[in-house]
């Protein structure tokens, strides 16, 4: 079974934040892929199905962002699953402007509270992931002085929609990632904002 884990808060006062971004992904995927709706699984929210004969779970951690690698347990506990090659992570990333994205296939947490939890729960830095660009514009850069608050505010309308704009260009990343794995997608579709290939 193919994971892919989009980091997020629940609860209604975090849907439209910059924090979710990786939910909203999952649901543009499950949306694109055409899965059924979400369901209670313990600590998640998860959508399963298959995508061309490939079982494929969405899950939306419904532990806050801090404990998110908590919903990972019981994955890595199944025979032959291995978060090398079976987990995709997606999570904002402050450091990359909106309309950049990255995907890698290792490293670090990078200061992330998500991906430093979910890094703790599997003992290595050998997962795919995913990052999507929410750090603010040179104009915007002195309006929040606290990372924290900047993450958990909504984004600005013309954000928005460059994220809403971006939405099929990331189900593309991660259904490369699903049919030919992590370094095909890193080929594929690690781009800047203007589509030129970036490092």
């Amino acid at each position: 079974m193919k994971v892919i884990l989009g980091l997020g808060n629940p609860g209604r006062q975090y849907e439209a934040t910059r924090h979710n971004v990786g939910w909203w992904v999952l649901d543009h995927l499950a949306d694109v892929w055409r899965f059924d709706g979400w369901k209670r699984d313990g600590e998640t929210l998860v959508s399963t199905a298959a995508v061309d004969g490939t079982r494929v779970r969405l899950v939306k951690p419904l532990t806050y962002m801090n404990l998110s690698g908590h919903v990972l347990k019981n994955y890595t506990r199944r025979p032959f699953w291995s978060a090398a090659k079976d987990l995709l992570v997606i999570v904002d990333d402050v450091a990359l402007p909106v309309g950049r994205f990255r995907m890698r296939s290792r490293g670090s947490a990078g200061g992330h509270n998500g991906l430093r939890s979910v890094e703790t729960s599997l003992g290595n830095q050998e997962y795919s992931r995913f990052r999507i660009g929410v750090g603010p514009s040179e104009e915007r850069r002195h309006v929040y002085s606290d990372l924290a608050d900047f993450v958990l505010a909504p984004f600005a309308r013309d954000e928005r929609e460059d994220i809403i704009g971006l939405m099929p260009r990331f189900a593309a990343a991660a259904d490369t990632w699903l049919r030919e794995g992590i370094e095909s997608a890193m080929n594929s579709h690690n781009r800047d904002g203007d589509g030129a290939i970036t490092e």
